[in-house]
């Protein structure tokens, strides 16, 4: 049967597209190739699809309708990244067997969820 395997990209449109890119460069460490992009292949981790209600306040201090999570290794080490670019975490919280999450503000206004996954009990 076909079906949709994955998420394949993240497209969202900027006012200054050149300044948030190179925000992520800076604060995320993303490597922007020529043509204005990232790819990311993904060693670990899973890609999650979640329609929420249209009131939910899971996406505030954003004003944008939609919310990027991206898959970290060292939650600790990408927000001591972010804070020496003077970026402020909005938030973190362990939630166990799913991991580590923390939560920034990019400059465009989009929530970024920074997700490190919890490691297998045979990897802990």
């Amino acid at each position: 049967m076909a079906k949709v395997l994955g998420i394949g990209g993240v497209f969202f449109k900027a006012q200054d597209p050149a300044a948030v890119r190179d925000w992520y460069a800076r604060v995320l460490g993303f490597d922007i190739h020529d043509w204005g992009g990232a790819i990311f292949k993904q060693p670990k981790g899973t890609t999650n699809w979640s329609p929420f209600a249209a009131d939910t306040q899971y996406f505030a201090p954003s004003d944008a309708p939609f919310m990027i999570n991206f898959i970290v290794d060292d939650i600790e080490g990408v927000l001591a990244k972010a804070a020496a670019e003077g970026v402020e975490a909005l938030g973190q919280q362990d939630e166990g067997g799913m991991g580590r999450f923390a939560w920034l503000l990019d400059p465009a206004g989009v929530k970024i969820e920074l997700w490190e996954p919890a490691k297998p009990s045979s990897e802990a």
